[in-house]
């Protein structure tokens, strides 16, 4: 009941194509990529199937968020400096308003980030904002600025790409960046004790509480929330660790070991695990670690590892019993949640950057040439459509009555009825 309260202001419910979600933050209402959408498109093109499309100024690649008949993006125009956040009418994609919530300087990152990779969140009251500075905003639905907070910038070799999430009124966030001193290396490369997970309360943007993660490395991964037992944890991963945290007060509950630097894809909850995959160094593999530990497990926790098949960028997606994966060269693979065995693996083609999407047994693969491959979600290979936009994809679309929303590099589309 407790689980069932807490989902259903993100919940709507349509007679006429079954549960219809709002999709309010990164990865949707579990911040996972599962849909309980019962009717999404299958079949699109740039010319069929599309019920608008509108042009979005800027370069960013966050993530569309959708509430009720609103639509939210973040971009940063003028090279990076003036950090935006833009609200669309859900059923036209007109623009109802656009506004600068502050300036930024913009400083390194990697070529395929941007200045607002963010995602925001939205609790159907406000929506929350975070640009590449580390700056946070937060706005009514009437474009009013409502509070920000700037007292946690943020450097990275590689930019910020993590997104906030919401939960028991509060805005969480990792940071997981490195030194902007002499030594470059100090938190990309070399391990070092300054990254931190972040809780601001959503009503006044005020820290409710910072937790230091203890010696780990860069990542860009988004939280997710394990309720246990009416006790919810914050479980996230960082290079070389992952590691969960009381949701009320902030204390560092356990950590794993679990190596590489530069993690990019967000952890995913199913069956008692949580599944890891990503970075750089050489040592990465998928892994799955038994959740309800206390203090500093090292391994003693891990189920599995696979080493075939894991993505760098694009995060896992768990469908029970099975997790499916895309790498970045755009090979699909289906494993078995509780072994960690393959169960297939085939070459999709292209290359992968955004997360994908499950939802009514299929999985949808957004690759960065604007083509979505879509699969059956069971434990045979099988491809169900495959759709071309036309545009460059590499953020992950939101999925909302009965409609995808696909930011490309210039547009967004809202594909579906």
């Amino acid at each position: 009941m407790k689980t069932l309260l807490l989902l259903l202001p993100s919940l709507l419910v349509s007679t006429l194509s079954g549960w219809a979600e709002n999709w309010p933050q990164f990865r949707g209402p579990t911040a996972q990529g599962n849909s309980r959408e019962t009717n999404p498109p299958q079949q699109w093109s740039a010319t069929e199937n599309v019920a608008w499309k509108t042009e979005i100024p800027g370069e960013s690649w966050s993530s569309p968020i959708v509430w009720g008949d609103r639509v939210f993006v973040t971009t940063a125009t003028d090279s990076g400096e003036s950090c935006r956040v833009l609200s669309l009418k859900r059923t036209t994609g007109e623009v109802l308003w656009n506004r600068e919530v502050f300036r930024q300087v913009p400083r390194r990152k990697e070529g395929r980030n941007t200045y607002a990779t963010p995602t925001p969140a939205t609790d159907g009251q406000r929506v929350y904002a975070c640009f590449g500075d580390g700056s946070f905003a937060a706005l009514n639905f009437a474009g009013e600025l409502v509070w920000t907070n700037r007292a946690y910038p943020f450097y990275s070799q590689h930019g910020l790409g993590t997104s906030p999430i919401l939960a028991g009124g509060l805005l969480i966030m990792s940071r997981d960046g490195s030194s902007d001193g002499e030594d470059k290396k100090l938190g990309w490369q070399t391990p070092w004790d300054r990254s931190f997970m972040l809780a601001l309360d959503a009503t006044t943007g005020r820290e409710r509480w910072k937790t230091s993660r203890g010696m780990s490395r860069i990542s860009h991964g988004a939280p997710v929330i394990w309720d246990s037992s009416g006790n919810p944890q914050v479980v996230s991963e960082a290079g070389d660790v992952v590691q969960g945290f009381d949701l009320r007060t902030g204390e560092r509950i356990w950590t794993s070991e679990v190596l590489g630097e530069g993690k990019v894809p967000s952890t995913v909850l199913g069956d008692g695990l949580v599944f890891t995959a990503g970075g750089w160094g050489g040592k990465e593999t998928i892994k799955a670690f038994r959740l309800g530990g206390r203090g500093d497990l090292k391994e003693s926790n891990l189920v599995w590892e696979q080493k075939k098949g894991m993505p760098k960028v694009p995060s896992l997606v768990w469908v029970a019993p099975r997790l499916f994966a895309i790498t970045d060269g755009g090979v699909a693979s289906c494993l078995d949640g509780a072994t960690g065995e393959l169960v297939w693996q085939e070459r999709v083609g292209g290359n992968f950057a955004a997360s994908p999407i499950a939802a009514a047994d299929r999985i949808y693969f957004f690759g960065d040439n604007g083509e979505t491959t879509v699969i059956r979600s069971g434990p045979k290979f099988e491809i169900l459509g495959r759709n071309v936009l036309g545009e460059k994809i590499q953020a992950t679309p939101a999925l909302s009555q009965g409609q995808f929303f696909i930011r490309t590099e210039q547009n967004l589309w809202c594909v579906g009825k």
